[in-house]
């Protein structure tokens, strides 16, 4: 089925309008966090500073993710997502007030928390939901379009919000631009939840036969049978493995490319210029986002799933060398666009894989699971740049570090005599 089928299939487009409508606004309220975080004048950006904002916006959902997974297979995920979002709207009017009236401290960081803990519920239901809305033979292309067109609506939805940070920052102080930002994105949210509510209580799962009372206080158990029933499926655990590792590795080059814009490319005192030019790079990556999916169904028809995530996570080490040669504007537009391309291709056939794999009475769980470990080697990531980065961001090391990491995850991780199914490597 191609993606113009898909998008003119009225049941899947019931699903990514709510996916979409909420990323478009998660890229809003990022620029807003960027802008008030790392590229105010007023604060100094540094790789421990970005570090700590990826792990505050990722801590919350390692942290819930146990209970997601009951929540996601006994209750009406369509509910779930509903009042997630109602709850994000809530949050980000009180972030908003607080930017507002000066506060910087750990008032905002609690509510961030709780706004990024609901949000990684949200995109784990609509994950899970998948199946139901479409055929198994169209799931990779299904999971392309879903998760790229989100990828992509994250980045318009920066560009918006650095665009009405543009409009405001002339009348406004830099942190009361970001406040009517983030009060924006409040609105975006709860219109998300209106879309949600359009959908019917059953319709993303989980089916009403497969609905058990359970208490939420199983979450721990329920996590831990992810888990074994990933252990029993080896080739989805390892393709879980290999994403997080890509996923690891993409954070921590964005970090070095969030101070290389800020402090090296740019005058570190136009906060603007530094990040219109980070905003430039996510947006060439976004197009290798698209491209990554769009290829992505084409590679697995021509080669297997199996060796088509062998093949593009070896490329993808390939490609993080361009900035061992040299830290310019123009290789990190090159690395970015060829990370997210063959990243992306990873990501797509790699959630049609484990989605083939799980009966939908344990998809939630399995999917939390998956959060979970992507979420962890995100922040390892950002914690292991930290690290290695120097303020300007201007390192070979860590480059090369991804790209050793991506390399042995191809020829070890993914080897065909471990990561393959029914004779197809």
């Amino acid at each position: 089925m191609s993606f113009l089928r898909l998008l003119l299939d009225v049941k899947l487009i019931r699903l990514l309008r709510v996916r979409w409508s909420g990323q478009l606004v998660d890229g809003i309220f990022q620029s807003a966090l960027a802008s008030f975080v790392l590229f105010s004048p007023e604060r100094q950006a540094s790789a421990v500073n970005a570090a700590v904002a990826f792990a505050v916006v990722l801590l919350p959902y390692s942290i819930v993710g146990p209970f997601v997974g009951t929540l996601l297979d006994r209750f009406s995920r369509q509910r779930a997502i509903f009042f997630a979002n109602l709850t994000r709207a809530i949050t980000l009017g009180i972030i908003a007030f607080l930017i507002f009236n000066g506060y910087t401290g750990l008032e905002i960081t609690f509510f961030v928390l709780v706004a990024f803990g609901v949000n990684r519920l949200i995109l784990a239901g609509l994950s899970a939901g998948i199946p139901l809305m479409t055929t198994p033979h169209s799931l990779i292309s299904a999971n392309a379009l879903a998760v790229t067109g989100g990828s992509v609506w994250v980045v318009l939805g920066g560009g918006i919000g650095l665009g009405i940070r543009r409009l405001l920052s002339a009348l406004e102080s830099a942190d009361h631009a970001d406040a009517l930002i983030v009060l924006v994105a409040a609105f975006g949210y709860l219109a998300s939840a209106m879309l949600a509510a359009l959908m019917r209580r059953d319709e993303i799962g989980p089916l009403p036969h497969e609905v058990v009372k359970a208490s939420l206080t199983q979450g721990l158990r329920e996590m831990r049978d992810g888990f074994k029933f990933l252990k029993n499926h080896a080739d989805a655990a390892r393709g879980i493995t290999a994403t997080a590792l890509h996923r690891g590795g993409i954070t921590a080059l964005t970090l070095a490319a969030l101070l290389l814009e800020r402090n090296t490319f740019n005058n570190p005192t136009d906060s603007q210029a530094g990040l219109a030019g980070l905003s430039l790079t996510l947006s060439i990556a976004a197009v290798g986002f698209v491209i990554g999916a769009v290829i992505a169904p084409f590679g697995v028809t021509r080669v297997g799933r199996h060796r088509w995530m062998r093949l593009t996570m070896a490329a993808a080490s390939v490609s993080a060398l361009l900035l061992v040669i040299e830290r310019s504007p123009v290789l990190l537009a090159a690395t970015a666009f060829s990370t997210a391309l063959f990243g992306q291709s990873i990501k797509v056939t790699n959630d049609a894989l484990v989605q083939s794999k799980i009966d939908d009475v344990f998809r939630g769980r399995v999917f939390a699971v998956y959060d979970v470990v992507v979420n962890f080697t995100i922040v390892t990531g950002a914690l292991i740049a930290a690290w290695v980065l120097p303020i300007s961001g201007d390192s070979w090391a860590l480059p090369l570090l991804v790209s050793v990491v991506w390399a042995l995850a191809a020829i070890i991780l993914l080897r065909p005599k471990k990561f393959f199914f029914k004779g197809v490597s």
